[in-house]
């Protein structure tokens, strides 16, 4: 193989196919996206799937409301079912530090037009009658909210992006980028040479490697998580939200007859490992003793774990790189990747073509580190 292309898009997951799909129609030629496995593999696929606007930094919130208009019009702009769900998220909040940090973003979010509220341990439970309100102080919801599936999303991109004349290339993995000075001239492949003088990394939890091949430090560090799909719940409420207690890390939201479950472990060490571990089973039935009881009870009947690509402040990396010409990047998203996909592949977008996206990402900039700027996200787990 020997192609030319006037973008090479690098990760097949939500980021990659969302860009794909919004370069190509906007009359971009030639875009090439190439992912060395099956797409959605990577992260994408093993995401729990929950689309929101809730956070506490505004570009966030955003990047999650613009991304939650688009989710909702997919099937009708991109064609494709992708079994989204509005049915909210609900935060459980136990300490009075939460609680203080969640009035605030929620008044922010109510500024930019996020129908978010405070509830009471009372009402939170008429939405999720699977906890327990004992030490419950309150709760954050946004009924916008909800949850969807990854992989539609990725192939309904994927597929619309072939539509408009893109060319996505599987199992064809980045080995190289050629420079002449700090100009990309080529990347090489395991199907061969691609002449380009673009490339956009949406590598997820791999990018740090592809950013290494021009010389530019994405700190992007992957984090095992893990899932379980519990058997049928008796007398489940259709309209179950999308439930997290927030100082644990525990949530579910509905799969099928049963649940979806998962929650962070503070005690996993980075790396690319995502082979199943039973080490946090004690901890996710301690967190479900104290918050949701009825939980201990399901049977388990499966499960998965994914990599989540955290970056030192939980936020995002979307830019373009100032030392090579042209390396953007879009990755990092610290576990709130998946449900951002629609609104970053338009920035990314705007900032190949070089105009304004709808929103300042500078701040989001791979350099923000090394200039002593971090951004930090608080509402992740």
């Amino acid at each position: 193989m020997n192609l030319r292309a006037r973008v090479v898009i690098v990760g097949g997951g939500v980021m990659g196919t969302s860009i794909a799909w919004h370069l190509a129609r906007a009359g971009v030629p030639d875009v090439v996206l190439v992912e060395r496995d099956e797409l959605a593999a990577g992260s994408t696929s093993k995401a729990a799937g929950g689309v929101r606007a809730q956070f506490s930094d505004e570009l966030n919130v955003r990047l999650g409301a613009r991304s939650l208009k688009a989710f909702g019009r997919f099937e009708q702009e991109v064609g494709q079912d992708i079994g989204l769900h509005r049915v909210g998220y609900l935060f459980l909040l136990s300490t009075r530090e939460e609680l203080a940090s969640f009035e605030t973003s929620v008044r922010m979010q109510n500024a930019l037009g996020v129908p978010s509220r405070l509830l009471t341990p009372k009402e939170a439970r008429r939405l999720s009658p699977l906890i327990t309100t004992d030490g419950l102080l309150a709760a954050a919801y946004s009924p916008d909210d909800g949850h969807c599936t990854p992989e539609a999303v990725v192939h309904g991109y994927a597929s619309a992006a072939r539509a408009h004349g893109a060319r996505v290339l599987r199992h064809t993995e980045l080995t190289g980028i050629e420079l002449h000075g700090d100009t990309i001239t080529a990347v090489s492949t395991t199907l061969g040479r691609i002449e380009t003088d673009t490339v956009i990394c949406a590598a997820g939890a791999w990018s740090r490697a592809v950013g290494a091949m021009v010389g530019v430090d994405l700190p992007v560090q992957p984090l095992r998580r893990q899932i379980a799909v519990t058997g049928p719940v008796p007398d489940l409420p259709p309209g179950l939200p999308m439930t997290i207690d927030f100082t644990s890390s525990l949530y579910f939201h509905r799969e099928g007859p049963g649940l979806l479950v998962g929650m962070s472990d503070p005690d996993v060490p980075p790396g690319f490992a995502t082979g199943p571990q039973d080490r946090w089973i004690p901890r996710l039935a301690d967190a479900m003793r104290r918050r949701a009881p009825a939980l201990l009870d399901l049977p388990r009947t499966g499960g998965w774990s994914g990599l989540y690509e955290n970056t030192p402040d939980h936020n995002a990396l979307i830019g373009e790189a100032s030392t090579v010409s042209r390396f953007l990047y879009a990755t990092g998203f610290s576990g709130h990747g998946f449900l951002q996909g629609p609104a970053v592949g338009e920035v990314v977008r705007d900032l190949y073509l070089g105009r304004a996206p709808f929103l300042d990402i500078g701040p989001l900039s791979a350099g923000r580190f090394a200039a002593g700027a971090p951004r930090p996200e608080a509402n992740v787990v």
